[in-house]
């Protein structure tokens, strides 16, 4: 039996309760967080404060770190190594190597997975096997899918009560790169939904549109709905993506299309806890990316022995 301490409880962590709840060899120690466990309600987990995860070292075969990128892991993960296999999604592309040293300083006969999820993650893998086996680069499309950035800097404007941006590849680009060209532009258009009580929302428009480093100068369609219309268009948080590249002899395309990246990138970090943990029984200490796990080590068979 896997047991498992969840780190953090937001979207990440309520998506791997959910797949850790539909294992029949996994059992979940505790969900661990911040904020006040009376005020944390999950579907059947028990809730303890961060200060508590020590005292449960000797009950946990992994921690899967479900914070975010930017200020969380950078410090969880090194930290909680020391002590514990971990998984993580960090996720920020130029930092990875500096992160995965960082962790590899802190593990103590422990293992360590780093930047596990969708992209980076499985994306990586892909176009690692498209430019060893063709010798080509390639191209990565993310979406359609919902980002959260972008939707965030619309949300920040004057009289939006709400917005989600979704990210679109362009399909004459994705036909380019399916051609094997190498220089290709324009890969992704924007699509806004806006909820506003603006009456000038031409000028709202624009303002999205001219908006620096988000929108321009990039193809931007902005639509005005009702708040009722957004919740009924994305009840969940879909994205997704694909991973083209070709040669005159063949096409490599690997693609993914989720209903829910954060669910979806649940079910990728619960996998790869499996793999944690079989790699520690073998004694392979330290930390490692996905490039460092083999496909094996995904075999869940090997729990017998715990």
């Amino acid at each position: 039996m896997l047991k498992v301490a969840i780190v953090g409880y937001g979207n990440l962590g309520k998506g791997v309760e959910k797949v850790l709840l539909n294992k029949d060899d996994a059992e979940i120690v505790g969900v661990f967080t911040r904020r006040d466990p009376q005020n944390v309600s999950t579907l059947e987990a028990t809730v303890y404060h961060m200060d508590d995860l020590l005292n449960f070292e000797d009950e946990i075969d992994v921690c899967i770190l479900c914070g975010g990128s930017a200020t969380d892991l950078p410090v969880q993960t090194p930290e909680l190594s020391q002590y514990f296999n971990t998984v993580d999604s960090y996720d920020n592309h130029k930092l990875i190597e500096k992160h995965q040293e960082n962790v590899q300083r802190k593990t103590n006969k422990t293992t360590a997975i780093v930047s596990v999820g969708w992209d980076p993650g499985i994306f990586s893998l892909q176009r690692l096997y498209i430019e060893s086996i063709l010798g080509v680069s390639n191209h990565t499309f993310w979406g359609e899918g919902v980002s959260q950035g972008h939707s965030d800097a619309v949300r920040r404007l004057d009289g939006v009560q709400a917005a989600i941006q979704l990210t679109v590849p362009q399909e004459e680009a994705m036909k380019k790169a399916r051609l094997g060209e190498k220089d290709i532009e324009d890969k992704h258009k924007r699509v806004v939904y806006v909820v506003s009580d603006r009456e000038d929302k031409d000028v709202l428009e624009q303002e999205i549109k001219t908006m620096p480093n988000y929108f321009a100068p990039y193809e931007t369609h902005v639509h005005f709905v009702s708040q009722e219309e957004l919740d009924l268009r994305f009840p969940t948080m879909p994205h997704g993506g694909f991973v083209i590249g070709s040669d005159d002899n063949a096409l490599m395309e690997f693609s993914l299309k989720l209903k829910s990246n954060p669910d979806f990138t649940a079910q990728v970090l619960v996998a790869y806890a499996y793999a944690c943990v079989n790699m520690n029984l073998e004694h392979k200490y330290g930390a490692y990316t996905i490039f460092d796990v083999a496909p094996k080590y995904l075999k869940r068979a090997q729990y017998d022995v715990l």
